[in-house]
């Protein structure tokens, strides 16, 4: 039972591999597959890179919950944790960027993948030297905002794979809201990385 948090963080890595080929492949970017895509097998494969991603930002959830419940929190585990989130947000990120042109999404999507790979420098420099990083609150929360609104943004992306209304009616406001919580989740993560620097910097001058 301890090993399940484990095998959930394991498994997060799976389906965001899973769900950045099944975007690569729905956005012809594979050699000999992209010539026998048909629009059917784009729409499949977007519909299964979804639901990938679904499943995989609900472990994000449970995996820590499980730990602490089931007083199972181990070194592997604060190792693949971490890890997990990070690797599911540049995979859905860069899936994202493979279907196609997204212009409200690149500036905050550079500027995510910005923030994430420099915190994981301060980390790794900090653990060199003996610094934590603990994961603040305002950090979790920031995890999950930009596991939602990633989650919205790759369903608007293949709206036509969900046989969803094409009235604009409908999707405009649905993607003005849906942009919008990524550009706050953008904010946030800029908040958080900008808290992380002043740590590390504060702990090396003493």
């Amino acid at each position: 039972m301890k090993s399940i948090p484990n095998i959930l963080s394991a498994g997060r890595l799976v389906l965001t591999l899973f769900m950045f080929i099944a975007l690569a492949l729905a956005a012809g970017g594979v050699p000999y597959f992209s010539e026998r895509l048909t629009v059917e097998m784009q729409f499949s494969l977007e519909r299964w890179a979804f639901w990938a991603f679904v499943v995989a930002a609900v472990t994000d959830f449970f995996d820590g919950w499980l730990a602490r419940k089931l007083d199972a929190v181990t070194v592997w585990g604060a190792i693949l944790d971490p890890i997990g989130d990070k690797v599911l947000v540049a995979g859905a990120v860069l899936g994202l960027m493979a279907l196609g042109p997204q212009p409200m999404v690149l500036v905050p999507a550079g500027l995510i993948l910005f923030r994430e790979f420099t915190v994981s420098a301060l980390r790794e420099v900090g653990a060199g030297r003996g610094i934590k990083l603990p994961v603040t609150q305002l950090a979790k929360w920031k995890t999950t905002l930009q596991l939602v609104a990633l989650g919205g943004e790759l369903l608007l992306a293949s709206w036509g794979a969900f046989d969803l209304p094409a009235d604009p009616g409908l999707r405009d406001p649905v993607a003005m809201v849906i942009h919008g919580l990524f550009w706050l989740a953008t904010l946030i993560t800029l908040i958080t990385g900008a808290q992380y620097w002043e740590q590390t910097h504060k702990a090396l001058k003493e």
